[in-house]
């Protein structure tokens, strides 16, 4: 009697072992890219308002269009632990070969849209007649760049597959401090200004994603993996794609949705806003560590042809979803006001983010699981599903939050919005994984 909770705390270690080992070094890896801007954003700062301003924009723009292809890595990561848990690593590496070589098309493709239409995207993200030929000078250069980027995003994606987040987690940090030395070095010692802080980050990004092609490369020369592409590969991982943009597009238009019914509200509302929204997606990052441990542990037990484990690792990472959850909101209550210095001494600012700040530490045990699920189901492959969801969720979200200038409630109504657009999601989640259906194993879905 005593044998069956032996063997189930044995087997929650066991799950536990295995998340803490691939999240943590994930969460390191996740934070690292934003200090890159923030990074920028210090050195050029000092060059003057105009061109911290220019570099905003350009920012902006940049990763807009980085975030849009973050399939690359989630697609690579489950297809590439489903190999890896089939025990044939020469396909996985394969596998991620192709996301590799589709990064770099899609990367060829921005530049080719991106240099000639500089200047009409600043101008269509407002910049001033000041700001706007910095942000032109910096989106330029930093253009250049993007190739490497997606080259990132998916050798990420084959490395964490591969169950590795260990790597993305030193090159990371090897390419924020690279980055930091470089635009110091070319924006004052070498005097180019914006465009000296554009070609450092150029630099480091190529210097990432050199370092892990050769870590890849070692590993497809190791298990005698190809390295040529292939036409039918990189097709196969384009499809798998789709229906994760879809899932990035339709969560991109929630928050753009919800940042323009709080610019309608006014200068305050706006402006805490924009202080919950950095402090929403900064939780989102530990959040986001668990979920990418459960793309790559779903696909290496579903890969196994493990139906039962991967049911029960589903289970333990949505019981630390909901404790990690439970955690950030009691941070957020019990810091918020410390939070909100940070930011402004505008007593209007914070009488609007303060309730709203309530809400977002409430409603991070919903985010917890819905994180968690969403690894889970892209973990599966189950992408198609995934971009239903979240349409439908759009499309519940943003009557919501249009009617909340019409209805009142301010800035917190917009985020009982977004509260509402979470459990949504929560919802269509637990409904996927409760149905089974999702559960398709072997080497391919």
């Amino acid at each position: 009697m005593t044998q069956a909770p032996a063997r189930s705390r044995t087997v929650r270690r066991q799950h536990d072992r295995e998340i803490i080992a691939l999240a943590v070094p994930a969460f390191g890896a996740l934070v690292a890219e934003p200090l890159f801007v923030m990074a920028d954003s210090a050195i050029v700062g000092h060059l003057g308002t105009a061109q911290l301003a220019g570099l905003g924009v350009a920012s902006a723009l940049l990763t807009t269009a980085v975030s849009v292809f973050v399939f690359l890595a989630y697609a690579t990561t489950a297809a590439v632990a489903r190999r890896v848990g089939a025990g044939d690593l020469q396909a996985a590496i394969r596998q991620g070969m192709d996301g590799i070589w589709l990064a770099l098309l899609l990367g060829a493709a921005v530049i080719a849209v991106v240099l000639p239409t500089a200047p009409s995207l600043v101008e269509l993200f407002g910049a001033s007649d000041t700001a706007a030929p910095y942000a032109t000078t910096y989106l330029r250069i930093s253009a250049l760049g993007i190739p490497a980027m997606l080259v990132v995003l998916a050798s990420t994606g084959v490395l964490r597959g591969l169950q590795d987040t260990r790597t993305p987690l030193y090159v990371a940090i090897a390419g924020f401090i690279a980055n930091g030395v470089l635009n110091v070095g070319l924006v004052y010692g070498a005097g180019l200004g914006i465009a000296g802080s554009a070609w450092g980050t150029v630099i480091a990004q190529c210097g990432m994603a050199a370092v892990y092609l050769l870590v890849v490369v070692r590993g497809a020369r190791r298990h005698g993996a190809s390295l040529r592409p292939d036409a039918a590969g990189i097709r196969a991982s384009a499809q798998a794609g789709v229906p994760l943009l879809v899932r990035t597009l339709s969560l991109r238009a929630i928050l753009m949705i919800a940042t323009a019914v709080a610019a309608r509200l006014g200068d305050a509302d706006v402006a805490a806003h924009q202080i919950i929204l950095s402090l929403w997606s900064l939780l989102a990052f530990a959040l986001d560590a668990i979920a990418i441990a459960g793309q790559a542990i779903i696909g290496r037990y579903l890969g196994a042809g493990d139906a039962q484990g991967a049911r029960n690792a589903c289970r333990r990472m949505v019981e630390w979803g909901v404790a990690v959850g439970v955690l950030l909101g009691l941070l957020v209550v019990l810091t918020r006001p410390a939070f909100l210095a940070l930011f402004t001494g505008d007593s209007a600012v914070k009488d609007a983010a303060l309730p709203a700040l309530m809400i977002v530490a409430a409603s991070q045990p919903i985010c917890g699981v819905v994180f968690v699920l969403d690894g889970v189901l892209m973990g599966a492959g189950d992408g198609p599903y995934l971009a239903w969801a979240m349409l439908l969720t759009l499309a519940v979200f943003t009557p919501a939050a249009l009617l909340v200038p019409t209805f009142g409630g301010g800035l917190t109504a917009v985020w009982a919005a977004m509260t509402l657009m979470m459990a949504v999601r929560m919802l269509t989640l637990w409904l996927r994984t409760r149905s089974g259906r999702w559960i398709v194993t072997g080497a391919t879905r």
